[in-house]
């Protein structure tokens, strides 16, 4: 039984060592927590990769999953947790509690990972809980900014509701299923259950929906997204959603099919998340907040794969290959920014192809993959997700997608044009090649993904959710 959770053990061991090695060492050799972080990470994920060919059943009496969807999740959030520590590096170098703050990290990646595999109540409120607060705190990291202690605050109140809500629905679906595990709410769950079933499942939606950054409680992302720290903001706008969008999988799978309508429910969530992420991003100077919205809507395009579950046997393929293309794309996005000090007026980027011409050519893939231009990874990401919203009946979801992607054009191209058509604003100043490599190489295995689409496709062909 152990064995199934080696790597979730190795986080928290992990975890755990580099806090002892920040509280032992000076100040000079805090920066070696950040090695040893990564060093867990790297240990973590060669656990995790003989898990694709191993065994899929439940553990730990049905509240756990080791399943396919759960490794490949694991995976993803590993490489995005490695490039995040590579890039917070030099930007933690001179914070006296640098060491600390790797900790954080490893335990908030803990806290996605296991949210990608509870199958149970309990535990998803266990890993709710773990993915937050230590957000929370990641956020507000920087104790002296004003920016940042404003987004962490604002990041904690929103989740403190969503908390609320989230306790509230699970104690109603314990009740009305008899018991937390979500093989048996499936049987214990029926259509009878009149309209505290439908409370239950909308309060535990509307928690999940933060963690997504998902309409309505979407509106922390722009917030953190522009204040925290940049590195900070590239893990939390995107890592915790990998565990989100799959536990949000598996709970559907397990409300009654007839007599509660969840999909209009999510249909009507994804269609409102994409259309306000992208309208609020047409107004954005602050390329931070920008790619803050970039996420809401990103979200939403995420959710025509719920909808499609159970209609579709694109739907959780599509939903796998978009988390691995949107993170790895929103990471090397942040990572440029990152590498250029923090830079975020959107003007200040006027001339960078001339400046620093390798770093231009990181964020133009990233945000033409937002997009979904070909052959980079969002390309096939939206095709997927497209085409499962419309094998499910929901071609009127798929349309609106696409006219949002449309839309999405005009504000991606206030950044990339100015890069390229005017001239240098200044002079452009870098953090670090450490900084700078995790960026490019990223933004490098966002074409690789997309490239590389069908053979992805391949290995997610007929993966399945063990509720299923």
């Amino acid at each position: 039984m152990l064995g199934d959770v080696i790597p979730e053990l190795v986080l928290v061991v992990g975890g755990v060592v580099v806090l002892l090695y920040a509280l032992a060492v000076p100040r000079r050799l805090q920066s070696g927590a950040a090695v040893l972080a990564l060093l867990t990470v790297a240990v973590a994920a060669a656990t995790t990769i003989p898990m694709l060919d191993g065994p899929e059943a439940y553990t730990f009496a049905e509240t756990y999953a080791r399943d396919l969807p759960a490794v490949w999740a694991k995976l993803i959030v590993l490489a995005a947790t490695a490039a995040v520590i590579a890039l917070s590096l030099p930007w933690f170098r001179s914070d006296p509690r640098s060491g600390e703050y790797y900790t954080l990290l490893l335990f908030s990646a803990l806290g996605a990972v296991l949210l990608a595999g509870a199958t149970d109540l309990k535990q998803f409120v266990v890993s709710m809980l773990l993915s937050s607060a230590t957000g929370y705190v990641l956020t507000a990291y920087h104790r002296l900014s004003r920016a940042s202690a404003e987004a962490g605050i604002k990041y904690f109140l929103l989740g403190a509701l969503t908390s609320a809500s989230m306790l509230i629905g699970v104690a109603y679906l314990f009740g009305l299923g008899g018991t937390t595990t979500l093989p048996g709410l499936r049987t214990g769950l029926t259509s009878t259950s009149g309209p505290g079933l439908a409370v239950a499942a909308a309060l535990v939606v509307v928690a999940v929906a933060f963690k997504l950054g998902a309409v309505p409680a979407h509106a922390w992302m722009p917030d953190v997204a522009e204040g925290a720290p940049a590195p900070v903001a590239a893990f939390v706008t995107s890592v915790p959603k990998v565990g989100a969008f799959l536990f949000l999988a598996r709970l559907v799978l397990v409300l009654p099919p007839d007599g509660l309508g969840w999909r209009p429910l999510v249909a009507v969530i994804a269609a409102t998340t994409m259309t306000l992420g992208n309208l609020a991003a047409l107004w954005q100077d602050d390329v931070r907040r920008l790619l803050g919205w970039s996420s809401v809507s990103q979200t939403g395009y995420g959710l025509l794969a719920i909808v499609a579950v159970q209609r579709s046997e694109l739907a959780l393929p599509s939903l796998l290959y978009f988390l691995l293309a949107y993170v790895l794309a929103n990471v090397a996005a942040f990572g440029v920014v990152v590498q250029l000090r923090g830079r975020t007026d959107r003007l200040t980027y006027a001339g960078l192809a001339r400046a620093r011409p390798l770093l231009a050519a990181t964020l133009t893939i990233t945000l033409l993959s937002f997009i979904g231009v070909p052959p980079l990874a969002g390309f096939a990401a939206k095709l997927s997700l497209f085409a499962a919203a419309i094998d499910a009946g929901y071609g009127w979801l798929a349309v609106l997608g696409a006219i949002n992607t449309v839309v999405s054009i005009a504000y991606y191209a206030r950044v990339i044009a100015p890069m390229y058509f005017d001239d240098l604003a200044g002079p452009v100043p870098v953090l670090s090649r450490t900084a700078g490599f995790a960026a490019v190489i990223t933004g490098s295995l966002v074409v690789l993904v997309g490239v590389g689409a069908e053979l992805l496709f391949r290995a997610f062909d007929g993966i399945q959710l063990l509720p299923s």
